[in-house]
Order: structure tokens, then sequence, then C-alpha cells
């Protein structure tokens, strides 16, 4: 058993559980998942059949990596274990068991978007306003009732439920999940969370069935246990009535789930289903260092609900927490990407070693923008790119098509949203008509009365002078004024704000983000022209798809917190730590709320490996007007003993002189500082630089040559700047300016 040489005392404890009920509390960055890999290795090594071991994850990756880890260990074995996610095991389950309560074992399994489509249909049959019944809300009010173990007639008893839908006039909502069951089940189809109903439905209903799985799985494991629903923790519980051994691993400090349906109160009362608990604490982090687990520790002390622990490590201290202060989102993109540009350098890093999360999606574009003008490789994870979203390309083609009225594409995108009662068939017709004249889409458009059938005419008069209004507008206003207009006028806004879903209103955010980076372009003093076909012309290159290799892992990683969990990066900054954007403001009405927010603040902390950058912005754009924010109250929660508050030496009239990259062809990091006229420039020529030379760098000042190397493949120098202390610098890149 050379396997358990590789464990602390601790780790040891929890493998070498014998019987009953374990709860193993797991810090962040204590080896959980080995611990439970090493768990299912042991019981397979001391004769416990594979097939009687039920482990339930909440990804497949994770699913195979543990199996894979297992099979190392102890061999072909390890392929009979019962390990997956809930709903890959609860759906064997289904296929097996299923026929006794009506489905085949070939039944089928709708994803997402099967299930919205299927809302949508039936909202239209239902002749309800399909603007209030919109079908993401409408699913998710489902999928929580699901979750809940609500069925569709106790939904409509619920007279809490009721009154709620009737508050928010959608009192027709307990009757669509009703029809939307009944046709789930006339086709033979399960939703995911049907996987889950369906299955505690299943053993509710037929103890035989209960009883035969109870009697097969005589080990239970789960692991993020503290991410389990009520539905998953009811089903997991029942299996285990019998031989009471269920190992679950997982973090109440690490419980962001709640919005999903997770239940915080799984982990901290499991206790009380289980009398005769076994609780091991794994408080050893072996991810981070000193100064970045203490200031974890000293967030989450806040938190009233939660299990004591003191999590530790033997990690050297490493930096300080760097707190930057910037005065807008803008700027607060261009600091990190110079600061990550500078860690690279200095420190010989890669771009995999770096990571950017954020509280919500919407914040990702300044990072982005930023990132490209100094080309820097980047990845968004958790959706498309922000300039690639729907609701952003859907303002983006209004806003072309104002400007352009030839625009296929965009034509394309606009004809029918907001919905208008043009269907694909008339813009077929409309685009048929005009390869055949040899027109464009707009001429048919103004020959409507001619070329199409009266019924299309009418239908495209109100769209025709829509666009007219807005090209109109556009030419005698400034891009931002124009672009507010339009995405109002356009019914665009209000259709994104009617669906309060948590997906609507992310939406919704990120379309006000749009109007913000439009403003922003319009109260730069550098940008002499104001006008929207000059603000499209600018992000034009910006959106353009990188035709660089899509394999290459040596990218940043840019992601949303709750994207982030489960993953490590040597360095990390968090950005937007403000009051109402972190914690945010729709989380603060009560202490459980304000407790998930500081959950997930510490998760964002214990990401990091190295070094934690955390950053907030003194203004920030929020629905077109610039606001003041304040630094958000988990930084003074951070112990003062491990911050280092010293701002980034920046200032408006410096980051200003940062261009946006104009031309596709030119080398990345090329063309992108202006020339400063405040400094009498002699060269630019590296060759011609020497130690002691005082020089100017357009980001870090005025500085002197301290020592250089000119003969290496990689050209450098270290340059005491009098703001910034010492760099080292790639002269290839650095621009440095020779001051005389």
């Amino acid at each position: 058993m050379k396997y358990l040489d590789d464990l602390n005392p601790n780790q040891k404890k929890a493998v070498l559980h014998e019987k009953g009920p374990c709860l193993v509390i797991a810090g962040a960055g204590s080896g959980k998942t080995r611990v439970l890999t090493y768990r299912i290795a042991h019981l397979i090594k001391g004769g416990t059949d594979p097939f009687s071991i039920l482990a339930l994850t909440f990804t497949n990756k994770a699913a195979k990596e543990m199996k894979n880890r297992i099979e190392k260990i102890v061999g072909p074995d390890a392929r009979s274990l019962w390990m997956g996610t809930f709903h890959s095991i609860f759906a064997r389950i289904l296929r097996s068991e299923g026929y006794k309560i009506g489905y085949p074992p070939n039944f089928v399994i709708y994803d997402t978007q099967d299930s919205k489509s299927l809302v949508k249909s039936i909202v239209k049959e239902l002749n309800l306003d399909p603007k209030l019944y919109k079908e993401n809300f409408v699913f998710n009010r489902i999928s929580n009732a699901k979750n809940r173990l609500i069925s569709p007639i106790e939904y409509k008893n619920n007279p809490i439920l009721q009154e709620e839908d009737i508050a928010s006039l959608r009192p027709m909502i307990g009757n669509i999940y009703k029809i939307y069951s009944e046709r789930c089940f006339k086709s033979q189809a399960m939703d995911f969370d049907d996987l889950l109903y369906n299955t505690n439905f299943l053993f509710s209903e037929h103890i035989d069935i209960l009883n035969k799985y109870q009697q097969l799985f005589q080990h239970v494991l789960i692991d993020e246990f503290q991410d389990t629903n009520y539905c998953q923790y009811l089903i997991t519980k029942r299996l285990a009535a019998v031989s009471r051994n269920i190992f679950v691993v997982g973090d109440d400090a690490q419980s962001i789930y709640a919005f999903r349906g997770a239940e915080i109160r799984n982990i901290l009362k499991f206790e009380d289903d289980f009398d005769e608990l076994s609780i091991i604490k794994l408080e050893q982090n072996y991810r981070s260092t000193k100064n970045i687990v203490n200031a974890a520790n000293s967030v989450i002390d806040k938190n009233k609900s939660k299990i004591s622990k003191e999590v530790w490590t033997d990690n050297e201290d490493g930096e300080l927490i760097s707190i930057k202060k910037s005065f807008s989102d803008n700027e607060e993109g261009k600091i990190v990407s110079n600061l990550i540009f500078e860690e690279k350098n200095r420190n010989q890093l890669t771009n995999s070693n770096f990571a950017v999360l954020y509280r919500t999606n919407s914040q990702s574009r300044s990072i982005e923008e930023s990132l490209r003008r100094i080309g820097l490789k980047y990845k968004v994870f958790g959706g498309v790119s922000f300039y690639q979203r729907k609701e952003v390309k859907d303002l983006l083609a209004y806003l072309r098509f104002s400007i352009n009225q030839n625009d296929e594409q965009s034509f394309r995108r606009i004809i029918n949203y907001p919905r208008r009662g043009i269907g694909q068939t008339s813009v077929n017709k409309i685009v048929t008509i005009s390869n055949k004249e040899g027109i464009s889409l707009w001429e048919v458009l103004e020959r409507s009365s001619e070329l199409l059938g009266s019924r299309i005419n009418n239908l495209l008069l109100p769209f025709k002078d829509l666009i007219i209004s807005f090209s109109n507008f556009s030419k005698n206003n400034d891009a931002y004024s124009s672009a507010s207009h339009i995405a109002s006028n356009s019914g665009l806004l209000k259709d994104l704000w009617d669906d309060r879903s948590i997906e609507g209103i992310s939406r919704f955010e990120n379309v006000q983000e749009l109007l913000n980076s439009i403003k922003e372009f319009v109260d730069n003093d550098e940008n002499k022209e104001k006008k929207l076909e000059y603000f499209l012309q600018e992000i034009s290159l910006m959106t353009d798809q990188d035709k660089e290799e899509e394999e290459s892992d040596e990218f940043i990683s840019l992601m949303t917190i709750h994207m982030a969990k489960g993953l490590e990066f040597p360095v990390v900054f968090v950005v937007g730590v403000e009051e109402d954007l972190f914690p945010s403001q729709m989380m603060i009405s009560s202490r459980e709320d304000l407790e998930e927010e500081r959950r997930l603040f510490y998760v964002a902390i214990t990401r990091a490996m190295k070094k934690l950058y955390l950053t907030y912005s003194s203004t920030r754009y929020r629905y077109g007007m610039l606001k003041d924010c304040e630094k958000s109250r988990f930084i003074k929660e951070i112990s003062p003993a491990y911050l280092d508050t010293e701002t980034f030496n920046t200032n408006r009239s410096l980051v200003s002189n940062v261009l946006k990259e104009k031309k596709r062809n030119l080398s990345p990091l090329k063309n992108v500082f202006k020339k400063n006229s405040n400094h009498k420039i002699s060269s630019n020529d590296i060759n011609e630089l020497n130690e002691g030379m005082n020089v100017r760098h357009q980001i870090f000042g005025v500085g002197t040559i301290k020592k250089i190397d000119l003969h290496s493949n990689q050209k450098k120098a270290i340059v005491n700047f009098k703001n910034v202390g010492e760099k080292t610098l790639l002269l290839n890149f650095a621009k440095l300016k020779v001051i005389k």
C-alpha cells in the first residue's frame, strides 16, 4: 500500500475510515480529490466489490480523471465502479427500471435547448404573451420546482407559488408546467431535472427497486457535497440508509451555487441525519502561499453559518496580496494587461499561468480589449467572448444596419428581432428577389409594394421607417446618443429587460456594458470623431476572429469566479471588487445571501497559488452613466497584515497614451504607444542603449539603465524607474526612448 505514503495523517485517516457515515471537510487546496480517489482504491484493495461502490461527482471530467487514477492503483477492476455524475448514474438506473413509472429503456433526454423550445411552443399554443412568458424564465421556474420535488399538481395547489406567479403577472406557469410534463411523458422524454425527479419518484413509489439498489451499493461516496440540492441529497441518503456507509467530501466555505438550487444545509446539518457520523478535517493547504491562505481565512471567518476549521500551509510566505485601484473599468483593464505583461517578462511565465476572474460575464469586455491591444492571447470560459454574445451581436447588427443598409448579415439578424411577424420564408423571398434583380436587400424593401405581396409589404413598412429614422438620427448625434436611441426604440432593450431570469438579467447587463464602452469612446478626448461609424470601425478589428491555431493552450484564462471553482493558477487577478458589484447589489438583502457572496470571494482568493491581485475602480460606467464606486467590504475584511495597498503608478494622462491598434497586419506589440512630446527623443535604436542612460517608458515613466544585455537572444535591461522601482524589460518590446 505504497499509495498511503503520499498522504498526511488526516488524509490517511479519511482513506482508512472503516464503516459508517463520514464527512470529510476539505479546505481549499487540501487534496480532496486524492483522498476520494485513494479511498475508493483502498476499498477495492481491501476486497470490496467495485460493482458495490457508487461514486457521484458533478462533472464527467472529474469522474473520468478519478477513475483513471484509481485504475493506475487497482488495475482494470476500477472499470466496474458505478462512478459518474448524478445525472449519468440516475439515467443508467432509469434505463433499467424506468418501465416501472411508464418509461421505456430508450427514452429521450432533452437538453436545455430542447426543453426551452417545448416551453416556447406551449406558450404559443396557449396564446400567451411570449414577451411575458419568456421560455428562459418559465423553464427556470419549472426546473426549480422539480429540484424541490414539487409536482405540477403540487405547484398549482401551492398558495405561495401561485401568489408569486400572480405577482409577476404570470399566473399560467402552473398550467404550462402541467402541459410540459404531459408532453415530455407523451414523447417518452426526460429533461435533465427529470433524471433526478423521476429517480426520486421511482424510489418513493417502488420500494422493491429502492431495496435492490440499497443492497447493491454498499458504499456511497459524493464529491463536492456542498453543491448538492435537496433532490440529490434525498436520493443518496435513501440509497445509504441500509449500509450507512456514506462518505461525503466537501467544503462549506466553497458552497456558491444556491442560485442553482444547492443547499448548504446539506453539509451543515449532515450530522442530524447520521448521528454516528465521523468528521475528518483536511486543513493543510498544498496550493497557496501563507499570505494567500491566511488572507482567505480572515475573510471567511466573518461568516456565521460555517463549520469551524483553520486552513494552514507549510508553503512559503510569498508575496503580499496586491490591491490596485483604477479610475475606471477601462483603465482597470489596461492595468491588468500591463501587469500580466510585466509579470511574464520578470518571472519568465507563460500565458497559461494567469487567470482573470470576475463576478459577472459583462466585466470581460474591458479586459479583452486591453489584452488585445498588447497582443496577449486569451480565452473566455463559461461563454463566448463579449463581442460574440448573441445580445451584443444583435445590437451591433442594428447599429451597423443603421449606418449601412447594404449589410446583408445585419439585415438577416434584425429583420425579425424583436419579433415583427416576418418569418424565414419572407426573408428568403427578399433575398431571392435581391439576387435575381441584382439589387440590395434594402432596395427590395424600398420597392416592396411592387416586388412583394401586400401582406409582407405591410409588415415591412414599420421596419423601413424605423431604420430610416435611425439612419437620420445617427447622422446628427454622437455614437452613444445614437446607440442608446437605437437600443431603446428598436425594442431590443425592452425585450431583454422583460426576461427577469438569471440568464435574461445577464444578457441585459451585457448590452448595457456595450453601451458603456460606446460612452467611453465618446468621452475619450483622443477620439476626435464621435459618430457611430467611427466606433464601429474601431471595434471591427477587435471582433475579427483570431486566425491563429485553435489548439494552443498558451492563453490567459478569463472566467467568472463560479467557473473557476476547482481550478488553480500561479497568478490570479480578481477584478471589479467593488460594493454593489462584488458583493452583488442583488445579493445583499439577507445574511444568507451575503455569506454566499463572501464564500464566492473566498473561492476567488484560493484559486491563486503564488500571487493574487485584487482590483477595483473608483468609477464605472453603468447604464450609460459614469458612477462613483466604493471599494468592496470584502477587501476591508482581509487582515491588513496580508495586503500591499500600493496603487498602480498611473494616471489619466499616462494611460490615455495607450492607443488602440488600428492595423491587422502589424506585429501585436508594435505601435501600441504614442510618442510623448514632453521628452526630447534622440533615438529608439536598441544598440545605442548603454548603462547609465536616462530613458523613458510609456507606462513606467522615467528611469536609469542599471544593467543591459545586448548579446543574448532576448536583449534585455534592468531599469530603475523613479516611480515604480526596478523592472526587467525585453528591449524588443519595451520601446525605451533615450532622454537627452
